[in-house]
């Protein structure tokens, strides 16, 4: 793994957290490739997450893109009262992990730390994230993220705008 690859995933990463954050989501959304997974698996005890969305709970399955389609949509209608209004949010991504995988495709492990703000309640999420990326001639698609929630006792809302 070269050092450019690594700053290259590394600056998507942090792309990516900005748009979130600024709510840009036709932009977020083309990130994703179209039969990309999201998934963000509840935990079974300390130590033992959900490895399999068909067989256990998670806080956000999506089995492609139309999934957070779907949630975008929702947003912008105001048929999610759960985001009206929306938060502000500040994503921080840390100890960015890059390999590239045998198909080609690039693995990248991060940490991540999201603090936010809704109607003067202050909170914060944080985690693990592994993507699986597929390069394009200018940058990188998300073939799949899958999320790891540390702090799953959930005081307010979990939405994917919050990892």
């Amino acid at each position: 793994m070269s050092a450019e690859l690594h700053f290259a995933v590394s600056q998507f990463l942090i792309h990516k957290a900005e748009l979130c954050d600024a709510y840009d989501w036709d932009a977020y959304i083309e990130l994703y490739d179209e039969d990309s997974v999201y998934h963000i698996p509840q935990w079974i005890d300390e130590h033992n997450y959900v490895q399999d969305p068909n067989q256990g709970l998670s806080y956000v399955y999506y089995e492609d893109r139309a999934g957070l389609e779907d949630r975008v949509f929702r947003i912008r209608t105001g048929k999610a009262a759960s985001a009206t209004p929306l938060p502000r949010t500040l994503h921080l991504i840390n100890n960015v992990r890059v390999k590239v995988l045998e198909d080609g495709l690039v693995e990248a492990k991060v940490n991540w730390h999201t603090l936010y703000n809704r109607q003067g309640l202050e909170g914060q999420f944080y985690g693990h994230s592994t993507y699986t990326l597929r390069q394009t001639e200018q940058s990188f698609r998300i073939r799949r993220q899958h999320t790891l929630l540390l702090n799953d006792k959930i005081d307010s809302v979990l939405d994917f705008y919050h990892v």
